[in-house]
């Protein structure tokens, strides 16, 4: 899959444009990627990403980072955005990255195929723009002048994207999404088998990928949880899952759920509808570190529910975390698993 990064610097070079200066440009969802460098140098860029992976590794290599870049951090005489699998999103951040731009700068964005960049080259031109665009490595940049009339996407634009009531939580209430977030136009069919076969819960519940809450209800329902903990590493979900869940004993935090920074082996249930793509390949790494987290997390006598595709060979990630492993419902195409005595590593044992 083509790297936008790299798209981007490939593009750079063959406009010609000139190397920004100190902090001299901004990039909103932006990547770690080995291309930040030459013209791209990370302390010639300022950098929009609410992916805490993505967020952290970008601080790592020296790029100032934000999670959401307000508009009084401009203006950037070069604005470049790095196209989201969801079109929508893409469009919003192009219509932001216009006001974000100088008069007489240039607005920039770079996708690959498979993330529809096609497809936006196409609305643009529908909006009365005319970008340039450069093909190359399964993708293409595009390049529009920033002139002085006002932004060119059309105000519905952001509307279209922006936090709205479009699915319902496990109780059935109305939640709000935002585009681009996991499952932004409905309850995922997994999280809903997972809801379904939950049995009253106890005690401290950690959900590990909460998204925008959907499972939240599910669990606070029962007067025996005491707390519950929605770990999501995109800030844009977590902030709907915050306008969703207004329980007192839900507690939102933004990190990556490998990693989350929960104090260990006090859960007395962890609940996980693990990701299992990085980008568009299939990885199922990720559910495996998920259950290596939940284990950890979890109270000797605690319990991991987690559902996932019939089709990922989970089985042995969850034998080595958990003594007690069972499928405890599911359908023809997902399955839940309840899993019991996390195993400790002798670093983990208290």
């Amino acid at each position: 899959m083509a790297d936008p990064v790299a798209l981007l610097a490939a593009a750079w070079r063959a406009f010609d444009l000139p190397s920004p200066e100190a902090r001299g440009a901004a990039m909103l969802r932006a990547r770690p990627s080995p291309a930040l460098s030459d013209a791209l140098a990370p302390d010639r860029w300022v950098a929009e990403q609410s992916f805490k992976p993505d967020h952290d590794a970008l601080a790592a290599r020296g790029v100032e980072t934000h999670a959401a870049l307000p508009a009084e951090a401009g203006p950037f005489p070069v604005v470049a955005v790095l196209a989201d699998r969801a079109r929508a999103r893409t469009l919003s951040d192009l219509s932001r990255a216009w006001d974000l731009c100088a008069p007489g700068g240039v607005v920039l964005c770079a996708g690959a195929k498979t993330d529809g960049i096609e497809g936006v080259e196409r609305a643009l031109k529908r909006a009365g723009l005319t970008p340039t665009a450069r093909p190359g490595g399964h993708g293409r940049v595009l390049l529009m002048a920033r002139t002085e009339t006002g932004p060119p996407a059309p105000a519905e634009w952001r509307a279209a994207a922006a936090r709205a009531p479009r699915a319902t939580l496990s109780d059935g209430a109305p939640a709000v999404t935002e585009a681009g977030v996991f499952s932004w136009d409905g309850a995922d069919p997994a999280s809903a088998l997972l809801a379904a076969t939950l049995p009253p819960l106890s005690g401290r519940v950690a959900d590990l990928g909460a998204g925008w809450g959907f499972l939240a209800p599910a669990v606070l329902a029962s007067a025996a949880v005491d707390a519950l903990d929605l770990v999501e590493a995109d800030l844009a979900a977590l902030d709907c899952a915050r306008a969703n869940v207004a329980d007192p004993r839900a507690a939102f935090h933004w990190a990556d759920a490998r990693a989350s920074g929960l104090a260990e082996g006090r859960c007395d249930a962890v609940l996980s509808n693990p990701p299992f793509h990085a980008g568009r390949a299939v990885d199922r790494g990720l559910g495996e570190s998920f259950i290596a987290a939940a284990a950890r997390l979890l109270k000797p006598s605690g319990v991991f529910w987690m559902v996932a595709n019939r089709g990922l060979p989970y089985e042995r990630a969850l034998d080595a975390a958990f003594a007690e492993v069972e499928e405890a419902g599911g359908d023809r195409g997902r399955r839940v698993m309840r899993a019991a005595r996390p195993r400790r590593s002798k670093s983990t044992r208290r």
